[in-house]
């Protein structure tokens, strides 16, 4: 219900942003620019989903190899003291648990190839718990929220993003993204718990999200001293060696289960390719409704208000040129990525509006998008809390970006050079 609401609020707000742009301001091309964005964006949906194919058909099928070898049940069984705790609706030892794992260890190292089909592996298993087929349970909601909240160790893309754009330290926002994206996770934790059964004052609990801060701000002191070159080839390496060294794992189970590894990569790629097909219709819908929503100048209008009532309130307004990243990143993760380098253009790579722009950038993942396909692809209507906390945790993480910002590079208004 809620996901049907944005949706047509994207075409409506865009109806009357465009005629606003034809009236006021004399735009008589406003319509036909919607209407190509739109046609661009559902072959966009279409190549998106193709591409997605292959890869779903590949990563399912070793995920189904991991499954028969044992080794989701081992992994399940690893992270049960947290996750009967954080899902208490999914049973102990459930391959759920396993798969849920995979795909938040993909995210943190960047291995975004690796991760959507894990977290669609999920997402079904979850679904087979789930009493209610068209309508998400807690357990998919909050797995969803923590996806979308986007934790990731190794922000490499916008590092090498900061180099082409000429930044003088292109590794400067590391840490910055690093602390936002955390304060997005645990944020969306946080909020998703106050509509759920999440027991996060039990000792196990605390005990191992202590554990997991602690080897975050363990990975941030390290990476912290490493160049640029150094830092993109060890996360490489990292998220490489450990894909190749999962695969490998499952085939040796496998072997010791004497099982055929290769009929079972077979019947795995298959359910792969069903749900790639399931997922186009709700990937086009959604890319669709956002490229109406930003061709239509929407965006533009909405920033345009929200810099007139900083101003209006007396609050530094150095931060609102970099808001486009902020606004987008829900929406579109392409369109994110086109704000955050125009940014980087306008105001330069190593302006307080740039390095901002790359914080939102890397501070959360794209909400609706996520939810789009994942729910998608098991058929879910009714998305009940979903987008509200996902959405949380995207502000949280926005929030925080912008603080983090004033604390590692600070700015005043007249330090932003205005083109």
């Amino acid at each position: 219900m809620v996901l049907n609401v944005i949706w047509l609020s994207f075409f409506f707000i865009a109806f009357l942003s465009a005629l606003f742009q034809w009236l006021v301001g004399g735009n008589s091309e406003i319509f036909s620019t919607i209407m190509n964005d739109a046609f661009a964006a559902a072959k966009t949906g279409f190549e998106v989903a193709l591409y997605l194919t292959g890869v779903l058909t590949m990563m399912l099928g070793i995920m189904k190899i991991g499954e028969k070898g044992g080794a989701v049940a081992i992994m399940a069984r690893l992270v049960d003291p947290l996750f009967r705790r954080l899902f208490p609706g999914v049973p102990s030892g459930h391959p759920a648990q396993g798969s849920i794992l995979m795909n938040f260890g993909a995210n943190m190292l960047g291995l975004d190839n690796a991760a959507t089909p894990m977290g669609l592996k999920a997402m079904k298993e979850l679904q087979e718990l789930n009493p209610n087929k068209d309508t998400a349970s807690d357990a998919q909601i909050l797995f969803l929220v923590l996806n979308a909240s986007g934790l990731t160790l190794i922000p490499i893309s916008i590092i090498a993003y900061r180099a082409q754009a000429g930044a003088v330290n292109p590794t400067d926002v590391f840490l910055p993204i690093l602390l936002a994206t955390f304060f997005s996770t645990m944020g969306g934790l946080l909020v998703t718990s106050l509509f759920q059964k999440v027991q996060l004052r039990h000792p196990v609990t605390i005990a191992w999200l202590v554990g997991i801060t602690s080897a975050v701000m363990g990975t941030l002191w390290y990476f912290a001293h490493l160049t640029q070159t150094e830092m993109g080839r060890l996360s490489n390496l990292i998220a490489g060696f450990a894909l190749m060294t999962l695969i490998v794992v499952f085939m040796l189970l496998a072997i010791r289960k004497k099982i055929s590894a290769w009929d079972t990569f077979i019947e795995g790629a298959k359910e792969g390719f069903q749900t790639a097909v399931m997922v186009i219709p709700y990937l086009v819908g959604i890319l669709v409704g956002i490229a109406v929503f930003r061709a239509s100048g929407a965006m533009d209008l909405i920033i345009s208000g929200i810099s007139s009532l900083v101003l209006a309130l007396g609050i530094p307004a150095d931060f609102v040129p970099a808001l486009p990243t902020a606004l987008m990143k829900p929406l579109s993760g392409s369109g994110a990525r086109g704000m955050m380098v125009e940014a980087m253009k306008t105001y330069g790579a190593d302006s307080f509006v740039g390095r901002l722009s790359c914080i939102f950038q890397g501070a959360a993942d794209t909400t609706f998008y996520i939810i789009a396909v994942y729910f998608g692809s098991v058929g879910i209507r009714k998305t009940r809390h979903a987008i509200i906390c996902g959405l949380s945790a995207d502000v949280i993480g926005a929030v925080a970006a912008i603080f983090i910002a004033y604390l590692f590079f600070g700015s005043t208004i007249a330090s932003v050079v205005v083109p």
